[in-house]
């Protein structure tokens, strides 16, 4: 059975850092593009971050960019999103998705949720202030 699952969520001061985990099980992980998203309280879930299935190309979104990095491990099914210099507006439940289209994935397709396949929980990030 496919699952993805985040976890590293927790309650971190502004200027902090957060790393967050997704593993994944029940699929051929480095097929997939992988990507996280957001979704803060009374908003849309948005497109944070996505990674290729070699992780060789990578995109964020400009309200992280300079401040958010991610990775990947095919060998233990893991991507991390690391969160540095985190602002009370990171607020929100933090998604990875996987998606079974991953060619091109990270140029443009991975702001939209509908290009991804699998979605995991979430886990939650506060910004304490």
């Amino acid at each position: 059975q496919l699952q993805l699952t985040e976890s590293g969520g927790g309650l971190v001061q502004p200027g902090g850092s957060l790393r967050l985990s997704c593993a994944a099980s029940g699929f051929t992980f480095d097929y997939y593009g992988i990507g996280w998203f957001r979704q803060a309280p009374g908003k849309e879930r948005e497109a944070v971050s996505c990674i290729s299935t070699t992780g060789d190309m990578t995109n964020f979104a400009d309200s992280v960019k300079g401040r958010f990095t991610i990775s990947r491990d095919n060998a233990k099914n893991l991507v991390y999103l690391q969160m540095n210099s985190l602002k009370p507006e990171d607020t929100a439940v933090y998604y990875c998705a996987a998606s079974k289209a991953p060619l091109g994935l990270c140029r443009g397709g991975w702001v939209r949720l509908g290009s991804f396949d699998y979605w995991g929980q979430g886990t939650q990030v506060t910004g304490s202030s």
